[in-house]
């Protein structure tokens, strides 16, 4: 379970640093018309921080999925919601930010509600797949947050942004659940086939898709903040409504005090995630 849950901050680093990199690169795309814009992926191939965003974000994927191997879906997501906490420390280091004391308790509310979830989780078995019909309705609400994508993104501002980061959370927690149904020993002719790889391609790309499209509409830290709430809500009720994840037994109580102490901690500092000032120049390349 040790090596789990270090696999699982090792996914945290490396989506904190990719955060970093990815806000730099969308922020120096210009924006094209209005709306969800697929094209807007192939123009952040261009910028090279880009790039590299996308490495350590499948980095951080590979080793998310080992840590779904044996780590109920709840506690994964919350230690990768401390992913901001890693933006948060390096727009300190890298970039001379500032943080208040209230972001620094943010800080400590995160760490605690994971010291408290690390202490009650119990070790989860792979998932048992006695059919598709999960990963067809998963396929279905793919479709949803792409529709739901698509509308929001005729939002202009604040509004817009919140609703996308919303929508591209859920896409995340979708990707969650996807790779926690991965069976072990898959074999690479297999991967094509699995229907649990489909859910999380699609999903994964959607979510990519309405994610950059968040911080292009409103602040970097608004679109994190909103897509925090559900990348981490929406697979932690999922696993446990239907994953058979679950606490040690009379730790039910300790379990919700430190989700929603991460949660709210985890919220509270993507509002400090800046990756640069909203309204100062973006570097030239």
């Amino acid at each position: 379970m040790l090596l789990s849950l270090l696999a699982a901050l090792g996914a945290a680093t490396c989506y904190g640093v990719a955060a970093v990199l990815q806000g730099i690169a969308v922020q120096r795309a210009a924006p094209h018309g209005s709306g969800v814009d697929p094209r807007l992926l192939l123009r952040l191939l261009s910028e090279g921080t880009f790039v590299i965003s996308v490495l350590l974000n499948l980095l951080g994927f590979a080793l998310h999925v080992v840590a779904l191997q044996e780590l109920p879906l709840f506690l994964v997501q919350v230690v990768l919601a401390a992913s901001v906490a890693v933006t948060a420390v390096l727009s300190v280091l890298v970039l001379h930010a500032h943080l208040s004391g209230r972001a620094w308790g943010a800080i400590a509310a995160l760490t605690g509600g994971l010291g408290v979830l690390s202490g009650v989780a119990e070790s989860s078995e792979a998932a048992t797949r006695t059919g598709h019909g999960l990963e067809l309705a998963l396929l279905a609400v793919v479709v949803v947050v792409a529709v739901a994508g698509w509308f929001a993104g005729r939002l202009r501002g604040a509004p817009g942004g919140a609703l996308l980061g919303l929508v591209a959370g859920t896409g995340f927690g979708l990707v969650a659940v996807s790779a926690r149904l991965l069976p072990t020993g898959l074999a690479p002719s297999d991967v094509v086939r699995d229907p649990a790889v489909v859910v999380l391609v699609l999903a994964g790309l959607v979510a990519f898709l309405l994610y950059a499209t968040a911080m292009q509409h409103s602040s970097v830290t608004l679109a994190t903040a909103t897509l925090v709430l559900t990348q981490t809500s929406v697979p932690a009720v999922l696993g446990l409504l239907l994953l058979g994840d679950g606490v040690r037994s009379g730790t039910a109580p300790f379990a919700v005090l430190g989700f929603v102490l991460a949660l709210v901690g985890a919220t509270a500092l993507a509002r400090f995630e800046h990756v640069v000032p909203d309204d100062a120049p973006v570097p030239a390349r």
